[in-house]
């Protein structure tokens, strides 16, 4: 690290190897060896590399020199490229055990019939198709505040509605991650009680999707088809009778102490900039490593997010099976994007580029610190059970609300979201924790950020406090405190479920 003063650094080395340094402030030509303006968050060269050569941060490839780089000179889109990355995959060499606790810690949660917890109780209003979306949303929006005030467990009525399930092909991909999403979020430990409703003609047959993963239908899981009720007047006015029949049995169910172990927490991260690598991702993996030694679940996700970076992770399997699963993503990936013209270097974003993240493989490195040290249990694919314990992955998009949807339907009843340009987000039934990666954006969206991890720049608060602060969060979160994004109502709009294939 090299600085200013010793309390003020302008630049920071994250590794001896490393052949950039990051700008902690705007610089100068002349300031700290720059040779040209070099924006905050952005980085500078600190040694001679020749076109073709390799750009090391985090000691780890982000890219290639486009063009002879001098030192103090700004390394960004103008002068590093991307090329695929090929990797001598390890497995299982990098295995750190994990201590458990001597004493667990508790939260106070709702415990299902099935023993699973849950950290809110939600009537979940869901839709097949597209088709019965408005119908939905009618049902949800009549209980308001004031008509469920006589039921003080009852969290809301939420509308889960998308824009597919029909146009779609019967099988295959597309169709069966929607179907696991639906079910995930009937499933979800925050649901309490289900209303599914279709239009009755569509692709996405609910009758196929209680058949397929034995639901049953009884007072707490209800469905209905627009066509076979006779309209959507009737159809709204049916939906609200069926939960006003719900509302006093899921009521019913109140808190009770249970322990951390049952939480399992969607680990993601939205709007990132040059500091999500350094300050919020490594500290929510800190809080991640707490979870994990309590017996509790992290689901890092983000597949085209962990670029580059995969061969830390399957370093990391407790198999090499798992370890296949996380390579097999990877490929299916590259694939994906290469038979639709696209390069896996479409992300990072313009607003993660104005914020200094150049390459995918950058991002990636910074994105897969999530996901903490502890060993990885189990390879996931979107929206599929998570039974796993400890530190998990699950195949989705970059696209945050479609990535935690997908984690949510594999159970999480957490989410945990680190952002440095600043993300409004919310998901419901999972409560969302906002982590800003740097005290500016904190200050500037404090009505919107949970926790400022910015605090490892400008205070020099440790890594290890800061997901300590994240982790005492979650448990207060569990039990019932808002976070700021729930306080304000978000989460009615990020329900979006992964469309893979042909919209026919």
């Amino acid at each position: 690290m090299t600085s200013q003063t010793q309390t003020s650094p302008a630049t920071i080395r994250l590794d001896a190897a490393d052949n950039v340094v990051t700008a902690v402030r705007p610089l100068v030509a002349g300031e700290e060896g720059a040779t040209q303006p070099i924006p905050r968050g952005h980085k500078m060269a600190t040694e001679f590399i020749a076109k073709g050569g390799r750009v090391l941060k985090y000691a780890q490839l982000i890219g290639y020199a486009a063009a002879d780089i001098a030192p103090g000179q700004h390394v960004h889109t103008h002068n590093l490229e991307f090329r695929n990355v090929s990797h001598d995959y390890e497995f299982s060499t990098n295995l750190r055990p994990v201590e458990k606790v001597a004493r667990p810690d508790t939260f106070m949660g709702y415990r299902r019939d099935s023993g699973r917890v849950g950290t809110r109780n939600y009537i979940a209003v869901l839709t097949s198709v597209n088709c019965s979306a408005t119908a939905a949303r009618m049902i949800a929006a009549h209980f308001t505040p004031e008509a469920l005030a006589a039921y003080p467990n009852v969290d809301g009525v939420v509308a889960f509605v998308h824009g597919t399930g029909c146009g779609m092909a019967g099988s295959g991909d597309g169709f069966e991650a929607l179907q696991r999403v639906m079910w995930g979020y009937a499933r979800n430990p925050n649901v309490g009680g289900v209303l599914m409703a279709g239009l009755g003609c569509e692709m996405n047959q609910i009758d196929w999707l209680i058949e397929a993963y034995g639901l049953t239908p009884g007072p707490l899981f209800q469905t209905m088809n627009i066509q076979d009720v006779g309209g959507i007047r009737k159809t709204v006015e049916l939906g609200i009778k069926k939960i006003e029949s719900m509302l006093p049995i899921v009521n019913e169910n109140t808190r009770t102490e249970c322990p951390a172990s049952e939480l399992m927490v969607a680990l993601q991260c939205g709007g990132s900039d040059a500091w999500s690598g350094i300050t919020a991702n490594p500290a929510l993996g800190y809080a991640c490593d707490l979870l994990v030694a309590q017996g509790g679940t992290g689901v890092l996700a983000e597949t085209p997010e962990i670029y580059g970076a995969e061969h830390l992770l399957t370093a990391r399997a407790v198999n090499r099976d798992v370890g296949d699963k996380l390579v097999g993503l990877i490929n299916w990936w590259e694939d994906y994007t290469a038979r639709n013209l696209g390069s896996m270097d479409n992300n990072p974003s313009p607003g993660n580029k104005k914020g200094g993240l150049t390459t995918i493989l950058e991002k990636s490195l910074g994105a897969a610190a999530k996901g903490g040290t502890t060993p990885l249990t189990g390879v996931y694919k979107y929206a599929e059970p998570v039974t796993a314990r400890g530190f998990t992955f699950m195949d989705s998009p970059g696209y945050d609300p479609a990535s935690v949807t997908g984690q949510i339907a594999s159970g999480c009843n957490l989410v945990a979201f680190t952002t440095g340009r600043g993300s409004a987000f919310g998901a419901k039934p999972s409560p969302s924790m906002k982590i800003a990666t740097n005290t500016e954006m904190y200050n500037r969206m404090v009505e919107d950020m949970d926790v400022n991890a910015g605090r490892i720049l400008t205070e020099g608060a440790s890594v290890e406090e800061v997901g300590r602060e994240i982790y005492e969060m979650l448990l207060r979160m569990a039990s019932g405190e808002k976070s700021k994004s729930e306080a304000q109502g978000l989460g009615d709009y990020e329900f979006v479920p992964w469309q893979i294939g042909a919209v026919m």
